[in-house]
Order: structure tokens, then C-alpha cells, then sequence
């Protein structure tokens, strides 16, 4: 049992006085490549971390939900005639509610639940916490239902609990790393059929590491620049006549871009539509076993967002140019920015001296001290026991 397992169970039992009936895990995850191109209906490429929220949970009478959380160390109770008007339910808890109501609105009888959450994914980093907690909350409920929804249809209801009812303008991506990663592998996730294919990703083979570099540099990912990033992208989309920027190839890029208002347009969309190229063509050097060699597109497109899509901070961009400076093979931002984290590729022999140069470079500049760890590609939501 690990310690985010035990502190689950632990919270349990203060929490209710009995012991659960079942925890079930899901993971954070670290887009490996492929940002904001998800609601665009283009490609991703993320990774599930080891990093995980676990939820202990067990049966209760009627349509009644009761949370404990360890980060907050407090409980709040809900029932259905609050989970099925969205916005009686806030804060943290709004994400279980809105799991509830997700499998409620789209037809499920949704057993009434005491649930104690923990987690190992930092909050606010860029690695996708939210969609963590609702997956492990969502197969946990599953589960205790007995509900028939196969695993290729609940990130799109997770989806729709963070969109509609927590508010906050999400892709599929997150949801979908949480539920349906692999171990060892990355998720090549074509966003707008769901259709994904397991792509090896064995880094101890390849004698590499990702150093995951966590700014501290807090990572605001419901705010208003997520969503006017969005909006600019739908609203070029209807300018070029095409259902999303998916739609528009590299090739096509020269032709398009004149077509669009003012440059910053422009700018958006040259990053989405080279992101997702950039997608492609690390997916095809993954498959040829060639994974030292994806360094320069990792590289490449985090200048795209500090350039184009302009959602980088200092802190970030600092981290990235001292990784590679320190001999990283590639390294970019993950996740919606404005702060979070960085994903450097490194040979695994040098990720200390790496994490190091970070660390030096961030003193330089006056930043708070980050924290740097490696992660492997782990598996999505499951049962534990």
C-alpha cells in the first residue's frame, strides 16, 4: 500500500467510523506534446504520471453524497437537489458534484456514496489535478453502481462535469490520460473521433528521463486567458470556412493566414496548426523507436506557445532555456500555462545536473526555489482493492 493509499483509507476511517468498501486511483498526467490543440479537435500525445488521487469510498442510503478531502481536511454533503442545479455545489467540491451530475444527466442511477480523498498530484502545477480527481471519483461511483459505462465513454462525461458544471473550458485530453493511459506508453488522442492508439514510450530502454521542473509559478487554468485563447481559435476557425483548426494543414498555412484580422489571429493559429504537426511527427518517431530524437520538437513547440500563443511566464521560459542550456535534449512547457510546469527530455544520467542548472538559474532570477522530479509513464484510473 502506498502512502496517498493509506492516507485515503486513514481519512476514511476518521472521517465515518467504518472502513471503505473499495479505493479506486487515477492519475495526473504530463502532455508530452501537443498543447491546446485539443479543443482545436487536433491531436495530443499525454503520459499518465505514477503521481495519483485515490479515492476510499463505500455505499450510503438514498441520493445522498458526503466528501472528505485531506487537502482541505474538511466534509461537505450534498443530494441530488443540489447536484442537479449547477452552482449549489462550489469550490473543490464542485468536481465531485459534478461527476454526479454528469452520470446522472446522461441516465445513470448513481448510488449514494461516503468517499475520503487524497493525492500525490500538486495542485495548481499544470498536471491536471482536477481531471484526477474526477476520474478516480467516477470509477469509484461506477464501480459501487454497478453502472454500465465502458471506459471509451467516461473522459467525455468527465469532460462535461468540468465544462458545464465546474465552468472551467477544458478538452478531452485531461479526462482521457486520467482514464485510459497505458503504462510505458503515451496516448495518441485524435480529439475529435476519441480514437486513440498506444504509443511505446519505454524511456528506461532508452536510457532517457523526463524531469518534470514545477515552476511554482501557480497555474491558473479556469481564468480568462484560457478562454479567450479558446474563443480567438473558434472564431478563426469561422473565418477560414473549416469546422475547426484541425481542418487547416501546414501546407495550407501560407494561404489561410492573410485571410485572418489582425495578427495576433494569426499568430494563434500558426501555433495550433504547427502544434499539431508537431504531434504527428513525434508520434512517428515513437513508433520507429527513435525517441532521442523528438528533443527538437519538444523544443520547437514550446517556443510556438512563449511566440505565438504567448501563455508562457518567466519562470517557465527560464526553466526551459536552462535545461537545455545544461544539456537537456528538449524541453517545453505542459499544459494550459501561465505557469504550471516544464517537461524536460534528458538522458537519465544527467537529470540532477539538469535539475540542477534549474535550480541555479532560478536563483539567479530571484524565483521561488522549484521542485524537480522524473516520472515514467504509468496506467489511468483503476480499482485498487
Amino acid at each position: 500500500m502506498t502512502d496517498v493509499e493509506d492516507r485515503a483509507t486513514a481519512g476514511f476511517r476518521s472521517a465515518y467510523g467504518q472502513e471503505p468498501a473499495g479505493r479506486w486511483a487515477a492519475p495526473g498526467r504530463a502532455n508530452l506534446i501537443g498543447e491546446h490543440t485539443d479543443y482545436n479537435d487536433g491531436f495530443v500525445l499525454p503520459f499518465a504520471l505514477s503521481l495519483r488521487t485515490v479515492v476510499a469510498a463505500a455505499p450510503q442510503d438514498g441520493e445522498r453524497w458526503t466528501v472528505w478531502s485531506e487537502t482541505t481536511e474538511a466534509q461537505i454533503e450534498f443530494a441530488a437537489a443540489d447536484v442537479d442545479e449547477p452552482g449549489r455545489v462550489t469550490g473543490w467540491g464542485a468536481y465531485v458534484a459534478g461527476v454526479v451530475w454528469a452520470l446522472r444527466e446522461a441516465g445513470h442511477a448513481v448510488p449514494g456514496a461516503r468517499l475520503a480523498i487524497a493525492t500525490d498530484v500538486p495542485l495548481g502545477s499544470g498536471l491536471s489535478s482536477s481531471a484526477a480527481l474526477e476520474a478516480a471519483v467516477l470509477t469509484a461511483l461506477v464501480d459501487l453502481g454497478g453502472l454500465d459505462l465502458p471506459a471509451d465513454r467516461q473522459p467525455r462525461l468527465a469532460q462535461r462535469a468540468e465544462n458545464a458544471y465546474v465552468g472551467a473550458p477544458t478538452g478531452i485530453m485531461d479526462q482521457s490520460a486520467a482514464i485510459r493511459c497505458r503504462e510505458g506508453h503515451a496516448l495518441f488522442l485524435d480529439c475529435r473521433t476519441e480514437e486513440v492508439e498506444h504509443i511505446p514510450f519505454d524511456l528506461d530502454a532508452a536510457g532517457l528521463a523526463i524531469l518534470v521542473i514545477d515552476s511554482r509559478a501557480p497555474h491558473r487554468h479556469a481564468d480568462g486567458e484560457y478562454a479567450s485563447r479558446r474563443k480567438s481559435c473558434e472564431e478563426a476557425a469561422a473565418v477560414l470556412g473549416v469546422p475547426a483548426l484541425r481542418d487547416v494543414a501546414v501546407a495550407d498555412l501560407d494561404a489561410a493566414l492573410p485571410k485572418l484580422p489582425d495578427d495576433e489571429t494569426r499568430r494563434r493559429v500558426r501555433h495550433v496548426v504547427t502544434e499539431n504537426q508537431r504531434v504527428l511527427d513525434t508520434v512517428a518517431l515513437l513508433r520507429a523507436g527513435r525517441a532521442p530524437e523528438i528533443g527538437p520538437l519538444l523544443t520547437a513547440s514550446h517556443a510556438s506557445m512563449r511566440d505565438d500563443f504567448e501563455i508562457t511566464v518567466p519562470e517557465i521560459d527560464t526553466a526551459v532555456e536552462a535545461a537545455l542550456t545544461a544539456g537537456a535534449l528538449g524541453a517545453r512547457m505542459t499544459g494550459g500555462g501561465f505557469g504550471g510546469c516544464v517537461l524536460a527530455l534528458v538522458e537519465a544520467a544527467s537529470a540532477d545536473r539538469v535539475a540542477g542548472a534549474v535550480a541555479d538559474a532560478y536563483a539567479r532570477h530571484g524565483f521561488t526555489e522549484p521542485a524537480t522530479f522524473t516520472i515514467l509513464p504509468a496506467t489511468g484510473a483503476t480499482r485498487l482493492d
